[in-house]
């Protein structure tokens, strides 16, 4: 099993990076994302990896929040060469990434970025929402057999399916998620992930492309074994994606939270928990003598009151002292005990 295959198993929520193309083609930053994502918590970065010329036409238009992020001049071929990453570039950061022992994902848009990433040992492949029913493509990626994280936004149940059915050598993942930039909270759905899980019973996760943090922490609670969220090292830098991303002091309170929201998740057996025990003997009640009372008197209703603490019969037990016939003198306001009865 791969490091990143025992990590997504060990019932920790992996929480990814999603540095993406906030770069904005430096390496330099790049390598500094990665390093804030170590600070922050994140147990994996994930990139874009492409080749801008084959990955759209010089007449491709850019999406409408590109270009609310970036403005309406310019192609989206024009663009995505401005945020494009060299082989060399991702080697170096692959290599980091090692070092800092953090995981390096990545999204390959074509099959010369898959077979590079594969050649560089990629912990994961990221397969985006919009090549999830690319079947050839997943075809090949699937070759290589490592672990694949698919997103599924825009997806139907059957959709998924299809996808699934041709992906054999390869253990994968789902994310859940709204393939709007940012999606409207409206749109988000989370009940989806029950049902992927039922569906397809893999392990899944969210991509969240929401403002804040507080749907990613939902979906913990949800049960998303996987959060993907978007980061960036400034949200005012020009590009496409800063201004749907966290930035790192963001992201740390999202890790943080996902992490408490973990522990108080629990097996789900309901039980009276270690850390309520004193609390359970102070805050229950018990059967107390209402008055004094001698041995051979025989108890009516109004002789037992029922107060704390709860160290003593059970309230549940009431009925069964009526009309019994003490053993012993008790005094008022004492704590009734089962000696006490003949």
């Amino acid at each position: 099993m791969s490091n990143f295959q025992s990590r997504i198993s060990g019932g920790s929520v992996y929480i990814i990076a999603e540095v993406g193309v906030n770069h904005n083609g430096s390496l330099d930053r790049a390598l500094e994302c990665v390093d804030q994502a170590v600070l922050c918590g994140a147990d994996a970065v994930k990139f874009q990896t492409f080749n801008s010329k084959k990955l759209v036409t010089r007449h491709a238009q850019k999406a409408e929040y590109q270009m609310e992020n970036t403005g309406e001049a310019g192609s989206q071929l024009e663009m995505l060469q401005q945020l494009e990453l060299s082989h060399s570039d991702f080697i170096e950061i692959k290599s980091y990434c090692d070092k800092r022992e953090i995981d390096f994902l990545s999204t390959p848009f074509d099959e010369e970025s898959a077979d590079f990433l594969n050649s560089i040992q990629v912990d994961a492949f990221k397969i985006g929402s919009g090549d999830m029913n690319n079947i050839p493509f997943l075809q090949k990626v699937d070759q290589y057999g490592r672990p694949i994280i698919l997103s599924t936004g825009m997806a139907e149940l059957i959709e998924i399916r299809e996808s699934l059915e041709v992906i054999t050598k390869s253990n994968v993942s789902l994310l859940h998620c709204t393939s709007d930039y940012p999606a409207p909270v409206e749109d988000v759905n989370l009940l989806a992930i029950n049902t992927m899980a039922v569906e397809f019973k893999k392990v899944i996760g969210y991509s969240d492309h929401t403002k804040g943090i507080e749907v990613s922490v939902a979906a913990v609670a949800v049960g998303a074994q996987i959060i993907e969220k978007h980061f960036t090292l400034d949200r005012t830098l020009p590009g496409p994606d800063h201004k749907a991303s966290l930035v790192p002091e963001e992201f740390t309170a999202l890790v943080k939270a996902i992490r408490t929201v973990e522990q108080a998740m629990g097996d789900g057996v309901k039980r009276c928990m270690p850390s309520e025990e004193s609390t359970k003997s102070v805050a229950r009640k018990s059967l107390v003598a209402g008055r004094a009372m001698q041995a051979g008197e025989q108890i009516k209703e109004q002789d037992i009151v029922i107060k704390r603490p709860g160290i003593g019969i059970p309230p549940k037990y009431y009925f069964d002292f009526v009309g019994k016939v003490l053993s012993r003198d008790v005094e008022e306001d004492q704590l009734l005990s089962r000696e006490d009865f003949q």
